[in-house]
């Protein structure tokens, strides 16, 4: 190989930095509006990170993090020794899913309704009426959700099931009826905003392709078949990526406010997340609840490579990376 001057070397690298410097300067106002955003995430998502140490020690709070005994894997046993480590990494796996598969499938829909809207204040308000669900805190559906199914007072047992002359049904003490009930009410709350992201990528559609489409004679469903569904599918991988990395996490308000933490229909509606909380609670080990959070994040995060492994190997564009 011919060895490449010193001082070729040297121009390359002082025409990147000015080059990077003429760019921080052209972009200075964008960089300025995300600043804000990088100072949260690297506070809230990067500093704490060192805190990963707390799932392989034995934390005594009188001799500090650093100080406390160091215990290895042994944090980690109580997840997968335990007679419920089946049970709870099972619902916490399959509610995901149907979840991820649910919830794309109808807010794509949902988004592909809203689209065909031609009123504009229509649509808007629309968008407004299914986001505010996804607005609500996990206490007050979990309270919405009570008032629905109260053996007493419910909606369900009093204006539905009475009128038919069916008798009332304990709700909270049936665990078959959970995954249902946790299906609907997670669907209720998330597909809202995740159709409000769909129908933003739909809007940034070239307009010139429904107008050759229309002129060629295709239909409203063949122009989403063709153009529509095709061209926000990058969109759609994104999301279902990252969605996967989640696979081993589960949202603690659906299954802890909204079930009321109720003992016996725990075998359907325990997860990960919730074991973890009531462990924490009766033994206060902490190095436990890191040691849970550390599984989940470093299994989601293989996940999440094998996930766009597979999508690049299927479609190299629609790759996340």
């Amino acid at each position: 190989m011919i060895p490449i001057p010193t001082t070729i070397n040297s121009k390359v690298i002082v025409q990147r930095k000015k080059t990077f410097w003429q760019n921080v300067k052209k972009y200075r106002a964008l960089l300025l509006m995300i600043f804000p955003g990088f100072v949260y995430i690297f506070i809230n998502n990067y500093l704490p990170m060192f805190g990963i140490v707390i799932a392989f020690k034995n934390i005594n709070y009188a001799l500090g993090i650093w100080a406390s005994d160091w215990v290895g894997l042994s944090n980690f046993e109580f997840l997968f020794s335990t007679d419920d480590a089946f049970i709870i990494t099972r619902n916490t796996v399959l509610y995901n899913l149907v979840f991820i598969v649910l919830n794309t499938s109808l807010a794509v829909g949902v988004a592909l309704l809203i689209n065909e809207i031609r009123l504009k204040y229509v649509a808007r308000m629309y968008q407004s009426v299914i986001i505010i669900p996804s607005l609500l805190s996990w206490v007050i559906v979990g309270y919405l959700s009570y008032s629905f199914l109260s053996i007493e007072y419910g909606f369900v047992n009093n204006l539905i099931l009475k009128p038919l002359g069916i008798d009332p049904i304990s709700w909270f003490s049936h665990p078959k009826y959970w995954p249902y009930i946790l299906v609907t009410v997670n669907t209720w709350k998330s597909v809202g905003f995740a159709s409000v992201i769909y129908l933003a990528a739909i809007m940034g559609i070239n307009n010139e392709y429904y107008e050759a489409a229309t002129l060629d004679g295709a239909s409203k469903i063949q122009q989403m078949k063709s153009i529509t569904i095709p061209l926000i599918t990058p969109v759609i991988v994104i999301l279902f990526i990252l969605a996967i990395g989640g696979i081993f996490r589960a949202d603690f308000g659906l299954f802890y406010q909204v079930t009321l933490n109720q003992g016996a229909i725990l075998s359907t509606t325990n997860v990960i997340d919730t074991y973890v909380y009531r462990a924490l609670l009766q033994m206060g080990n902490v190095g436990m609840a890191a040691a849970a959070g550390l599984y989940q994040s470093v299994v989601g995060f293989f996940l999440v490579l094998g996930t766009n492994y597979i999508v690049r190997k299927v479609s190299n564009d629609n790759a996340l990376f």
